[in-house]
């Protein structure tokens, strides 16, 4: 048996812009996304067998462990590029990143896993080959495998790095409660007003140069999620911001200054930006 331990980090999206629809049936986008260090930690095993297995565990109840998962999925198409036969994949996920928030916890796990694998296997695949797998698993995927700070364009799978800037982050999410990627693309879809203020380049150039604005912090998002859930969280955080489709919030700051209920929220301060995506924690032959 050989096996890995790999932390995969939340991302946060400092803006998130979405633009026309492409004839792929997908929006095109510009967002910069950011890693934080609340982190996912996945345990990757390998066995010899007499054909290829894959078997998900974790003690997370709203986590499928079966195809559907995007781990299986990453964990399957790197078998089948790496040429690879005769082995059971065994992955036990230990979820800290809530689900349906906005927080890449799929993305970041399915970029885990192939980090891992590539390790087991002596980087059998190239950069070039699992970025082909990120993207044809999903948007966030490419830019989880590589993390810190980055200009993300098209799906999202096309990744400009950009200056790591350091920042304290706090997070809250409603409990029992989530948005789907396709729910909020469906609500942007029907709205009306569609035009973007374009504060994703302005902000990406200054980043570049290792500065930062608050100001141009944007999620399209925003304007057409209306639920009670999402708009108590506004109205009670004003400088907030939701990150990728919902429905987390963060703010920039190490403490929300005000104490919520944690039967009702998912809360975590005294966050920080990290300038890694997934990384491996320890090898064992």
């Amino acid at each position: 048996m050989t096996q890995v331990k790999v932390k995969a980090p939340a991302k946060i999206n400092y803006t998130l812009e979405i633009l026309d629809k492409r004839p792929d049936g997908y929006h095109n986008l510009k967002s910069i996304m950011q890693t934080i260090n609340l982190f996912d930690y996945l345990t990757i095993s390998v066995f010899l067998s007499e054909e290829n297995n894959i078997i998900l565990d974790s003690e997370n109840s709203e986590i499928p462990l079966d195809s559907s998962n995007t781990v299986w999925k990453a964990a399957e198409k790197y078998l089948k590029k790496a040429k690879l036969f005769g082995f059971t994949i065994h992955v036990n996920i230990e979820k800290n990143i809530p689900s349906q928030a906005g927080m890449g916890g799929g993305s970041t796990d399915a970029a885990a896993v192939l980090v891992g694998l590539n390790k087991i296997f002596k980087e059998r695949l190239t950069k070039r080959d699992l970025d082909e797998i990120c993207a044809s698993i999903g948007s966030d995927v490419n830019f989880c495998l590589n993390g810190g700070a980055a200009l993300c364009t098209s799906r999202g799978e096309i990744v400009e790095p950009v200056n790591f800037v350091e920042q304290s982050v706090s997070v809250i999410k409603p409990k029992n409660f989530g948005v789907s990627t396709k729910e909020a693309y469906s609500a942007f879809a029907q709205s009306k007003d569609k035009t973007v203020p374009n504060n994703t380049e302005k902000l990406a150039e200054l980043m570049k140069e290792g500065k930062f604005d608050k100001t141009l912090l944007y999620n399209s998002f925003e304007k057409v999620l209306d639920y009670d859930e999402l708009n108590t969280v506004k109205k009670l955080l004003p400088d907030s911001l939701m990150t990728g489709s919902g429905s987390a919030f963060f703010v920039l700051r190490n403490s929300f200054d005000m104490v919520f209920d944690k039967e009702k929220y998912f809360v975590s301060e005294g966050l920080k930006t990290i300038p890694t995506g997934a990384e491996v924690m320890y090898y064992e032959e």
